[in-house]
């Protein structure tokens, strides 16, 4: 089963490479092309702190770094546990597996390039959620799935102790 998680992992991260540079080659910095006008668009943005654009505006010499180092250390701990967890396609084997993708994404980015470039722009009139790429989508969809199964395994587990 390990083989699997990991190939999910690499289409995250081969899906994040492509769409990133398709954007960075047809979409001149800082500009956008409308999707769906007053809700989406593609935004050509470098994002130079950690998901969602946080710590991008720190000065801080070591910001790169902590953010290089921290996910290496989410990758080599999100391995372990896919690696533990390799007997069966689970939810929460899925979830680690797009986790991983997506962690990869954004390292490769990181380490190559001291930047992310982030393109997923939403918005409703003035308000614009912070721009964002494919491999933060897939960290949010893993983490969602995560913290579904939590939710719904202790749900399952209450219902089966309160009809013992």
């Amino acid at each position: 089963m390990r083989k699997y998680f990991f190939v999910i992992a690499i289409v995250v991260l081969f899906l994040d490479r492509l769409a990133k540079r398709a954007v960075a080659s047809n979409i001149a910095l800082g500009h956008s092309v409308a999707v769906i006008p007053g809700f989406f668009q593609l935004t050509h943005v470098q994002n130079t702190g950690a998901a969602f654009g946080l710590f991008a505006d720190s000065a801080a010499s070591w910001k790169i770094g902590a953010l290089v180092s921290f996910s290496i250390l989410a990758l080599i701990v999100v391995s372990a546990l896919l690696w533990k967890n390799s007997h069966s396609l689970s939810t929460t084997t899925i979830g680690l597996s797009l986790i991983l993708g997506g962690a990869m994404g954004n390292l490769w980015d990181r380490m190559m390039y001291g930047r992310v470039v982030d393109f997923l722009d939403f918005y409703v009139g003035s308000y614009h959620w912070p721009a964002f790429n494919v491999a933060d989508s897939a960290i949010v969809i893993g983490a969602a799935l995560l913290i579904s199964e939590i939710f719904f395994a202790k749900s399952a587990s209450e219902t089966v102790n309160s009809n013992s």
